[in-house]
């Protein structure tokens, strides 16, 4: 036997119709506010796809309203389950950071997410005390970190290592090719003549290009970036983005090599102002050292860096008054010991960061296995 089930509208039964309660309606209206909400997630994902930071944060700084006062009179907490974030989905803003124009707005993205507490260990470290003797002589500094200066320091033409043995190696088959009739002289000079064009017009991008595709020279360069980023991470300057494609980096002006872009505000407006205070050269010299640090700390010396170096003798010519010689090595010593023991203290983190890195992760998703790392290392 089939059955019907009647249903009357309130209208049609007043007397047993009663509307309901104000708190009922408010948990209503913001039911119908949350999925709307999650409807419209779609427009942040559209705008980090497309790398819109401006929208991108416009739209996380919407969703995190105010309670408004009806709502606080039925308990903040009831309000904030109204506009809900998917976990996670914040920390995207960062991956729209790379292509901003406008630094002040990668800041801003990063001073949101700290001010939200999901970026914990953000500047962690910038007001530590930088204790131990300011003039480090390559004594102090094999005390410090049990390494010889000499290992501190970048390898012209990246000859150090297994690439010595490769150069043998390539002038042994020259030689051998020779004493077999084989006249490769021609073809060497065209290879010779193209690399000096590289260096000269592309800043080396071409050979960059080409070495990573050698496995172990690739890992390094893995290893010199996240000592970048998660110094200056800790340091509390915003990272634009880690670019390891060579032409990618050239595209946006860091020639022959990778590189991460980091932004000191402060430093940038003291350097507005035509001065520059210890503690912001200081920070800045850490971070720069950074990568070197980093693969010591890894590999046992650098091969690395010399990109940053010349950075650094060139920032150290514009201070009143500029450093002499002896005070820029002394100031590259103290940085590149600073840096090393940070990344020792955060040993995890930084392998962390490497690992995400060399599985292609996005910004945010590196960062995120930092704060993992630090909040499991606790």
């Amino acid at each position: 036997m089939a059955t019907t089930a009647s249903f009357s509208p309130p209208l049609a039964s007043p007397s047993r119709w009663s509307p309901p309660s104000r708190r009922r309606r408010l948990r209503l209206r913001l039911r119908v506010r949350a999925g709307s909400s999650l409807k419209e997630w779609g427009d942040f994902e559209d705008a980090v796809r497309s790398r819109d930071l401006p929208r991108a944060l416009r739209f996380l700084q919407s969703v995190d309203v105010e309670t408004p006062p009806a709502a606080a009179a039925a308990g903040a907490a009831v309000a904030r389950v109204a506009l809900p974030v998917p976990p996670g989905r914040d920390w995207e803003v960062l991956d729209a950071c790379i292509d901003a124009d406008d630094m002040w707005l990668v800041g801003r993205a990063y001073q949101f997410l700290a001010d939200r507490g999901v970026l914990a260990n953000f500047g962690k470290c910038k007001n530590i005390v930088l204790e131990g003797p300011r003039e480090v002589t390559p004594t102090v500094l094999k005390e410090m970190t049990g390494l010889e200066a000499i290992k501190l320091a970048p390898k012209k033409w990246g000859l150090s290592g297994n690439s010595s043995y490769v150069l043998i190696g390539f002038l042994g088959g020259v030689s051998y090719l020779l004493n077999q009739g084989v006249d490769v002289r021609a073809n060497l000079a065209a290879i010779l003549g193209l690399v000096a064009a590289d260096a000269m017009f592309l800043g080396g991008t071409c050979v960059a290009q080409i070495s990573c595709f050698w496995p172990p020279y690739k890992r390094r360069i893995l290893v010199h970036e996240a000592g970048h980023l998660l110094t200056a991470y800790l340091m509390g300057c915003p990272i634009r983005g880690v670019i390891l494609d060579p032409f990618v980096a050239l595209r946006m002006g860091i020639q022959g090599q990778a590189g991460t872009q980091f932004w000191d505000e402060k430093m940038e407006k003291e350097l507005a102002e035509g001065h520059l205070s210890s503690t912001a050269f200081d920070r800045y010299c850490m971070i720069l050292f950074a990568g070197i640090a980093a693969e010591a700390l890894v590999y046992g010396e650098a091969e690395g860096g010399e990109n940053d170096e010349n950075l650094f003798r060139s920032l150290c010519i514009l201070l009143d008054p500029p450093l002499s010689v002896a005070q820029m090595a002394n100031r590259a010593r103290w940085s590149v010991m600073q840096s090393y023991n940070l990344l020792k203290w955060h040993k995890k983190a930084h392998r962390a960061a490497v690992k995400a890195l060399e599985s292609g992760h996005s910004l945010s998703t590196v960062i995120r296995r930092i704060e993992e790392a630090i909040s499991s290392d606790r």
